[in-house]
Parts: C-alpha cells; sequence; structure tokens
C-alpha cells in the first residue's frame, strides 16, 4: 500500500475529521470567551473596583515609566506586560468552566440513556399471546 492510499485512508477515518471539526469549533468559541472576557467581565471588574483595566497593567523594563499605555510603552521597549498575562488567564478560566459543565452535561446524558438502556434490558420481554393460550390449555388439561 503506498503512503498516499494509507494517508488517504487515515484522513477519512472518523477521529480526524471530528478532531478538525473540534478544533475548528474550538477556535470560534475561543473568541466568544475572549469577547465575553475583554467587554463584558472586565468592564464591570473595572466598574466595582474602580477604573481598574487590567490590560495596561506594565512594568517598564526599558525605563519608559509607568504613565504610557502599553502599546506606546512597547514602541519605547520592552515591558513585562502582566496585565495582559492576567486577561488571557482569565479567559482559559472561564473557557475550561465551560468546557467542564459541557462535558459535564454530555457524561450525565450518557448517564440517563445508560440507565434507560440497561433498564429496558432487563425487564423480560412480555409473553407472547399464543405462548399464553397454551398455557392456559395445559392448565385446564391438568385439572
Amino acid at each position: 500500500m503506498g503512503m498516499l492510499q494509507e494517508f488517504k485512508s487515515f484522513a477519512i477515518k472518523g477521529n480526524v475529521i471530528d478532531l478538525a471539526v473540534g478544533v475548528i469549533i474550538g477556535a470560534a468559541f475561543s473568541k466568544i470567551v475572549d469577547s465575553l472576557v475583554q467587554d463584558i467581565i472586565m468592564p464591570l471588574a473595572s466598574k466595582i473596583f474602580g477604573g481598574l483595566d487590567f490590560s495596561n497593567y506594565y512594568i517598564p523594563l526599558n525605563h519608559q515609566g509607568t504613565h504610557l499605555a502599553l502599546a506606546e510603552a512597547k514602541k519605547a521597549g520592552a515591558v513585562f506586560a502582566y496585565g495582559s498575562f492576567i486577561t488571557i488567564l482569565l479567559n482559559f478560566l472561564i473557557l475550561a468552566f465551560i468546557i467542564f459543565q459541557m462535558v459535564r452535561l454530555i457524561n450525565k446524558a450518557k448517564h440517563v440513556a445508560l440507565k434507560k438502556e440497561e433498564s429496558e434490558a432487563s425487564a423480560p420481554a412480555p409473553t407472547p399471546e399464543d405462548i399464553l393460550l397454551l398455557r392456559e390449555i395445559r392448565d385446564q388439561l391438568k385439572k
């Protein structure tokens, strides 16, 4: 079997396609979470904590001074932008929590479906009508 055939059989397998779909949906979902953090959560945190804006927090490493905005400070030299890290960390925590909840719901749904299948499998099948009639005839003949 040639390498091209092997690659074709590998690429067509369901797992690879499922993985590709998952990566694409994950990338789109991360944009949603980024927007949630930057446009909703961080402004609320800023309002609650009195104008706190994590995205512009940095430590200058090239004597820029802390009065500049982060973009201007980066132009002037190296900076330790820990505010961006805090924002990205918050994005990750929210994303991880949402994925945890999704997996939890999926597992719960699988568990319910499995229990339903088990209860259906454990319940005895109803006795056919002809067997019941034959049993009645047998019982009558015994009397």
